[in-house]
């Protein structure tokens, strides 16, 4: 049929004018037939293209129905406008089903909003889906599906269209969960890596050790902040560089991770990135991987660890010399008293043979030998004597500005010219309580041990006298004195002292003369002497550098009285009445203790068998207001009756006596509720005060019972 358009152009009836013209008239006929001709083409047309039409209806209606998934055109309310052979297989496999009328009822309850959320979304966006939903499915039962809608834009009615494709997903369900749980935990693997990851090089840059990877290659790939201080090198500078820059032997390292995974190398030595020789401890571990083995290299710096290895060698020689000295010097005084008299003896009789020989008699001679030997032999005794401290010293309150000039007398008389001697006193210096004799005897030492360090040479000797420190810088290590002090340092320019000799410059018998020009009491004897007077000496010396001894006095106030501060006289304890129970299994000490207690004013039970104690304890707990009980009894310890007498009165106060008193012991009876731990022997007033001291606080806490 020809569209309305198409009308406009058929001419119109001619007017009589027009056809009393004559042209008019043909002129329409041929446009009538060209218009005939174009409608005939048109229909052509329209003919083929309803032809097309009809086909792809034809080829939709079929796609539609033979399509391996369950359609169905709904439009907005969910109507179901038309359905295929898949979509009735699936929700009507029997006559006795509902028809396919609604979408909604196809659709559980549970999953309907979904339904309506995507047929919304699909109107507004064209396309949406909504999986795993569950359907109806009829006879054969619910099944999970995914929903697909599309809108179909070419509708000629008012509510929208659409075309939904229903997906049975039974057969993929499983599948799909299993993808879902193993890409779950394919993240939760790759999140633990980069956790590992993480704590790796966590730990590797807050390791103390030096940590350096190399590729296959040999090249650096990580270098942590510990490798970086240690080689003094920055880690983007040392990356990708050889090893050998940092550990010049490589070549073991490589030969050990080839035949092992792991492996300690000890001590190394390496070089930081400026030449500097450093000490290591160096252990490798190798991974081995396809692509190539990665080297993994530890070191640490024995530099810290070999200071202290020097530090405690220094200590235990210095020990060992200690004891070594004290035992010389107990055995060497238990001798000299001895020998003294046998050499009293000896040069007494010498002289009685002087007398009964004559100068004429051919003995003579050899007497004269043997008495100087014999005084040899005295002077040295007295030197043994004075360095064992067993001879007590004469001490008064002297001036030691006093002794030093009277030595200095002395000490001019035989200083050879090259040597220039030096005194210093400084003003306010408190007096001293020392023997003259004595102190003289030490500055000779020392003052002689200055000339034969400084010998042929020039130099001078330097004493000086002060109450402030001389020197800051002199080593006080001998030191043990605490307070204030009078210094005398003797200072000399001479040849100085190694180390190794330093540190034995105190032992008897030690000396670096030759055979017969010394004995080695000099220093021996300076070190006894100061002792005897409660006082140290420091030494400070070096190669080259001269050395100052510094003797250190406890200083003496106007009165005459050592300034070091003096403990106060405890007040005397006196109780009230208080009950004590004392439990030991020695007898006299349970006898001594309960008189001194009574005498002091407690009443006092005592028991030698603590399975007695505490069965009186427990018979009247309250009587009691303090518990002292021995540690070691035979059968039977004083933690274990601690033990049992909190268990039958809590409160009450307990200490615990031991001769041996152990960390083992004492955490064993602090645990038990022990308040005191008495070291055995003590002093009966220290005794006392601790029974007093216990009773009031445990009064002040809990009033008195």
């Amino acid at each position: 049929m020809a569209d309305r358009s198409d009308q406009s152009r058929v001419p119109k009836h001619p007017s009589p004018r027009a056809l009393a013209d004559g042209f008019v008239l043909p002129q329409m006929v041929e446009d009538l037939r060209k218009y005939q001709a174009e409608l005939e083409i048109q229909n052509e047309a329209l003919r083929y293209s309803q032809l097309a039409a009809e086909g792809a209806s034809e080829r939709f209606l079929t796609l539609f129905s033979n399509v391996p998934l369950a359609l169905m055109v709904v439009d907005e309310s969910g109507l179901v406008l038309e359905s295929n052979a898949m979509a009735l297989a699936m929700f009507r496999p029997s006559e006795g089903d509902p028809a396919l009328n609604f979408l909604l009822p196809l659709v559980d309850t549970e999953y309907s909003e979904k339904v309506l959320t995507a047929i919304s979304a699909a109107k507004l966006d064209g396309t949406s889906e909504s999986n795993e939903l569950v359907f109806a499915g009829g006879s054969h039962g619910p099944f999970t599906g995914d929903l697909h809608v599309a809108r179909l834009d070419n509708s000629q009615s008012e509510l929208a269209h659409f075309i939904c494709a229903i997906i049975d997903q039974g057969p993929l369900l499983e599948e799909r969960q299993a993808l879902q749980a193993s890409a779950v935990a394919l993240r939760q693997r790759n999140e633990e890596l980069r956790r590992s990851e993480s704590r790796l090089a966590a730990i590797i840059n807050s390791s103390l050790d030096a940590i350096i990877c190399l590729n296959a290659d040999a090249t650096i790939s990580v270098f942590n902040p510990s490798a970086a201080i240690l080689f003094q090198c920055p880690p983007e500078e040392a990356l990708g560089s050889r090893l050998e820059r940092f550990l010049p032997q490589t070549l073991d390292l490589v030969t050990y991770s080839r035949s092992a995974t792991h492996a300690q190398l000890g001590e190394m030595e390496g070089r930081t990135s400026a030449g500097k020789l450093l000490s290591l401890e160096v252990s490798v571990s190798t991974e081995r991987r396809i692509d190539g083995d990665i080297t993994t290299v530890f070191a640490r710096d024995l530099t810290a660890r070999k200071k202290v290895e020097t530090q405690r060698n220094v200590l235990e020689a210095q020990l060992r010399e200690s004891h070594k000295m004290q035992a010389v010097g107990t055995m060497a005084g238990g001798i000299a008293h001895d020998f003294n008299n046998i050499l009293s003896a000896i040069l007494g009789n010498v002289e009685l043979a002087k007398m009964d020989a004559g100068a004429e008699s051919p003995a003579f001679v050899s007497l004269i030998e043997i008495e100087k030997a014999g005084r040899r032999a005295r002077d040295l005794v007295r030197q043994i004597l004075a360095f064992s401290r067993n001879e007590p010293p004469r001490r008064k309150p002297v001036e030691l500005a006093g002794i030093i000039h009277e030595t200095m007398r002395l000490l001019k008389v035989t200083l050879p010219p090259s040597i220039d001697l030096r005194l210093v006193i400084h003003p306010g210096i408190h007096r001293v309580l020392a023997d003259e004799t004595q102190i003289e005897q030490v500055l000779l030492n020392l003052c002689t041990n200055a000339m034969q360090a400084i010998g042929k040479e020039r130099g001078s000797i330097t004493i000086e006298l002060g109450n402030p420190p001389l020197d800051p810088t002199i080593s006080e290590r001998r030191s043990t004195s605490r307070g204030d002090h009078v210094r005398l340092a003797v200072k000399d320019s001479g040849a100085g002292i190694d180390p190794e000799t330093l540190r034995r410059i105190f032992e008897p018998f030690f000396t670096t003369k030759p055979v017969g020009q010394g004995t080695g009491l000099g220093l021996a004897v300076v070190h006894g002497i100061m002792r005897t007077h409660m006082g140290t000496v420091g030494v400070q010396s070096k190669p080259g550098k001269g050395s100052t001894f510094t003797l250190y006095f406890p200083p003496l106030n106007s009165r005459g009285e050592l300034i070091e501060k003096e403990d106060k006289k405890p007040e005397t304890v006196q109780g009230g009445g208080e009950h004590v129970m004392y439990v030991d299994d020695d007898q006299a000490l349970v006898f001594l203790v309960e008189r001194v207690l009574t005498r002091r004013g407690f009443k006092v039970t005592t028991f030698t068998d603590p399975h007695m104690a505490a069965t009186a304890l427990r018979a009247d707990p309250q009587v009691y207001h303090l518990m002292v009980t021995d540690y070691n009894m035979p059968g039977y310890s004083g933690v274990d009756l601690l033990r049992e007498a909190r268990m039958i009165r809590p409160g009450l106060p307990v200490a615990l006596a031991s001769g041996y008193v152990t960390p083992e012991i004492e955490q064993s009876a602090r645990a038990e509720g022990a308040q005191a731990l008495i070291h055995k022997p003590n002093d009966v007033e220290e005794l006392c005060e601790i029974v007093q001291t216990l009773i009031q606080d445990n009064i002040r806490e809990h009033g008195k019972q």
